[in-house]
C-alpha cells in the first residue's frame, strides 16, 4: 500500500453536545484523517489520475494550479509521491501553516498580495490570470481548479461512503461551497440513491453571492471566491445558507472545545448551518456535513491564536 491508497474512507460521527433538544441528528465526515488533512486530496489525485490517462500530463511534466492552501497541499502530496514538479500560485490571505506545508512536500511557491489578509474576488481573479501566464510553459499542466469538471468525479467515493456509513438514511447534505465539486459531486451520488435528499450550499454571510447578493470580503478560508464558481450546478441545491466570519470562526472553536473536533473555519459555518437546517427538520431527522480539514492548518490565525474570542 502507498500513501496514494490511503486517501479515503474516513470516518462518520455524530455531534452531541452542541446540538440542543428539538433539533434532528448531525453528523460529520472526519476528512482530516485523509493523509494531507483534507477532503482535497479526493480531488488532487482524481485530476492528476485522469490528465495521466488521456495524456495531458506525461512522465517528466510539471503541474500548475492556483490555490489557498489545501487544494495546493493535496496537489503537492499526489505529486510528491508520483515525482511530477508542482508550481503553485497562492497568497498571504492564507495561512501560514497552509502555506508551510505545501512548501514541505515540495511545492513552488508564487505569492499574489491581499488586500489586508481577506479573501476577495478580485484576489481569486489575479491568482488566476498569474497561473494562467505561467501555464503556457511547455509541459505543464494546469489543473485549473474552478473550470475542471475532472475534480468532481474525485468526491463520488465521499458520496458512497456517507450513504453506506449513514445506512441510507439522510434527510439533507450540507457544505460550503469553494469550487462546487465536492457539493457536486457528492450531491450526485446522494440524489441517485434518493432523490429526496436535500442538498444544502453554505456561503460567507459577507459575500452571499450564490443567493443572488453582492460579492464581500471575508475569512472563511477556502469557501466563497467573490463569484459563482463556473463548476456550480444550481439544479442539485435544494437550499443556500450564509454564515458570517464571525459565527464561523466562533462555531469552529465550540466544536473543537465541546465536541473535540478540531477543524477548519469551514467546518465551523458547516455545522452552523446544520443547526440552523435541523431545527426546522426537528426530531427524528439525520444531516450529514463535512469537517473538509484538520484545525492544525489554522492554528496560527486569529481562530485559534490566544485570546481567540470565547
Amino acid at each position: 500500500m502507498d500513501i496514494l491508497q490511503a486517501i479515503g474512507n474516513t470516518t462518520l460521527v455524530q455531534l452531541g453536545k452542541v446540538v440542543p433538544p428539538g433539533c434532528g441528528e448531525i453528523f460529520a465526515k472526519l476528512e482530516w484523517e485523509n493523509p494531507t488533512g483534507s477532503v482535497k486530496d479526493r480531488m488532487a489525485l482524481a485530476v492528476i489520475e485522469q490528465a495521466e490517462r488521456d495524456g495531458r500530463l506525461r512522465p517528466g511534466g510539471s503541474v500548475l494550479e492556483y490555490t489557498g492552501g489545501s487544494t495546493g497541499t493535496s496537489l503537492a502530496m499526489v505529486c510528491a509521491a508520483k515525482g511530477y514538479r508542482l508550481r503553485i500560485v497562492t497568497s498571504d490571505a492564507f495561512s501560514q501553516q497552509k502555506l508551510d506545508h505545501m512548501a514541505a512536500l515540495g511545492a513552488e511557491l508564487t505569492i499574489v498580495p491581499s488586500e489586508g489578509g481577506r479573501t476577495t474576488k478580485k484576489l481569486i481573479l489575479e491568482m488566476v490570470e498569474v497561473a494562467r501566464g505561467m501555464s503556457a510553459e511547455p509541459g505543464t499542466y494546469w489543473t485549473d481548479q474552478l473550470h475542471n469538471p475532472d475534480g468532481i468525479a474525485g468526491y463520488a467515493g465521499l458520496g458512497e461512503e456517507i450513504w453506506r456509513q449513514a445506512e441510507g438514511r439522510i434527510d439533507a447534505f450540507v457544505h460550503s461551497v469553494g469550487t462546487a465539486s465536492c457539493l457536486r459531486g457528492v450531491a450526485m451520488v446522494l440524489k441517485r440513491h434518493d432523490p429526496a435528499i436535500r442538498i444544502v450550499a453554505v456561503e460567507p454571510g459577507e459575500s452571499p453571492v450564490l443567493s443572488g447578493g453582492q460579492p464581500g470580503p471575508h475569512n472563511i478560508e477556502g469557501v466563497g471566491i467573490g463569484y459563482v464558481p463556473p463548476l456550480w450546478d444550481p439544479s442539485l441545491v435544494d437550499e443556500i445558507i450564509a454564515v458570517g466570519t464571525e459565527d464561523a470562526k466562533a462555531m469552529t472553536r465550540t466544536i473543537a472545545r465541546e465536541e473535540a473536533l478540531f477543524a477548519g473555519t469551514s467546518a465551523g459555518a458547516n455545522v452552523a448551518a446544520c443547526l440552523r437546517l435541523s431545527r426546522r427538520l426537528g426530531p427524528g431527522s439525520r444531516v450529514v456535513t463535512l469537517l473538509a480539514d484538520s484545525g492544525m492548518k489554522y492554528l496560527g490565525t486569529d481562530v485559534y491564536s490566544p485570546g481567540a474570542a470565547e
